[in-house]
């Protein structure tokens, strides 16, 4: 299992982000995938999860409504699109395969005036 994200970065507050997580050594559309953040307050967090036909969707209260989380199967890919960002959203993003026990090494995200 690999698991590889990118598109963190700084960014001020209100702002917007698409962290994209590429998949490789599984069967990627066969498992629920997941983002989850580290972060200084609160450490470990689960943060959205998203079913393989994407279908369902989940997301942590705090990010109901800002955060939209999609995957593409074909291209075993997994987004998450992050929309007028706070500076309590700052932290370490992973994508991870629970099933499969899989994580990637994240992407940071800074959310600072």
């Amino acid at each position: 299992v690999q698991l590889v994200e990118s598109g963190g970065g700084l960014v001020e507050p209100g702002g917007s982000l698409r962290l994209s997580c590429a998949a490789s050594g599984f069967a990627f559309g066969d498992y629920w995938m997941y983002w989850f953040r580290q972060t200084a307050d609160k450490g470990l967090e689960w943060v959205s999860g998203v079913n393989p036909r994407s279908s369902v969707q989940y997301y942590v209260d705090a990010v109901k409504g800002r955060f939209s989380v999609s995957r593409n199967n074909a291209e075993t890919r997994l987004y998450l699109q992050m929309n007028n960002l706070k500076p309590e959203d700052t932290g370490l993003y992973f994508c991870a395969n629970l099933g499969a026990g899989g994580w990637g090494q994240g992407t940071q995200v800074t959310v600072s005036s």
